[in-house]
């Protein structure tokens, strides 16, 4: 399934983020703490950025995590936009949630919000409930997330990705998930 959709990202340029590794197995505990009442059935990590995020969370919560394909970014370049054209490897997903009724959607970054909500759109179609979550949120996305760390306004370079520039300033160590209800 492809959609299309186009964001209002905000990149100020003022900096690049960095997230440890530390600061990311912070922020994946955070998220699974809060998202343990809502009993999730299954973690989606958005392939590539939100698998690692899927499988800790998955880990924390005791449940399966698995990984589909839907990204519209050509490339983890820093300052590279996305295309707005999304790819969701349907069959995948719909096979992953056989029998299952509440999944925690994951990834890395809400930018616009277009991955998530294809693939949110393709549960709800299959009857799954689904929430969602992310370490970083761009403050320029207006897509309804569930839960998120950082609110961010440059480019973040994740842990397992290319090491970050010399001149990137790191993230702090999260102490609390950021929710739609306090974003209001």
């Amino acid at each position: 399934m492809t959609t299309s959709s186009h964001g209002a990202r905000v990149f100020e340029g003022k900096r690049v983020w960095a997230m440890s590794q530390d600061a990311f197995l912070g922020a994946a505990a955070l998220i699974a703490a809060h998202e343990k009442d809502t009993a999730p059935e299954l973690v989606v990590g958005l392939a590539r950025g939100g698998v690692p995020l899927a499988r800790e969370a998955a880990r924390i919560l005791g449940i399966p995590a698995v990984e589909i394909r839907a990204r519209h970014n050509i490339s983890d370049l820093v300052g590279i936009q996305a295309t707005g054209e999304v790819e969701v490897d349907e069959t995948a997903l719909l096979a992953a949630i056989v029998g299952v009724q509440r999944v925690l959607i994951v990834d890395d970054i809400c930018g616009s919000g277009a991955t998530l909500q294809a693939v949110g759109a393709l549960l709800s179609g299959a009857g799954t409930s689904a929430r969602t979550a992310v370490l970083c949120r761009n403050e320029g996305a207006d897509f309804p997330l569930d839960c998120w760390v950082w609110s961010i306004a440059d480019w973040v370079v994740f842990p397992w990705e290319d090491k970050p520039p010399s001149h990137s300033t790191a993230l702090r160590h999260p102490r609390q998930v950021r929710t739609a209800q306090e974003a209001q």
